[in-house]
């Protein structure tokens, strides 16, 4: 097994840099609603909502997830690409995630809540973004 290249310091250092919200691909998103038209109709990060979802439309019922690929086991390139260090904790880890956002959209469909699921590697192509977007927004 190979040892890590970071000291203890610098590991913890790049790990507390991985964001959790706010990131590239939810900006992307948001972004793309607010050019449809419904830039004052969400709340984000739903606290009170099964797996807390990213952009809440509670008038809608709707509500989105802005999943990494990698963090969540998306089956592009870069979800299907495992760490080759430390590789059956990551296994866990991402097989984890995926059954608790299994959980959190079953749990919200049994509330009446209609979800989607924006993947990472679906931000790269705004107009496909933004016609799947529009198709699930529209009343």
């Amino acid at each position: 097994m190979r040892t890590d290249v970071f000291d203890a310091a610098k590991r913890s250092a790049v790990m507390r840099a991985v964001k959790s919200s706010d990131t590239a691909p939810e900006r992307a998103v948001r972004a793309a609603v607010r050019a449809l038209g419904y830039g004052r109709r969400y709340r984000l990060n739903g606290a009170g909502l099964p797996g807390k979802p990213d952009l809440v439309f509670r008038a809608l019922g709707k509500a989105v997830f802005v999943h990494g690929c990698f963090w969540h086991g998306h089956d592009c390139a870069r979800g299907a690409r495992m760490p080759k260090q430390n590789a059956e904790y990551w296994r866990a880890k991402i097989a984890r995630n995926v059954a608790r956002d299994g959980a959190a959209l079953k749990a919200l469909r049994a509330d009446g809540w209609r979800t989607l699921v924006v993947w990472e590697c679906e931000t790269r192509n705004a107009a496909a973004l933004s016609r799947k977007l529009d198709s699930f927004l529209k009343p």
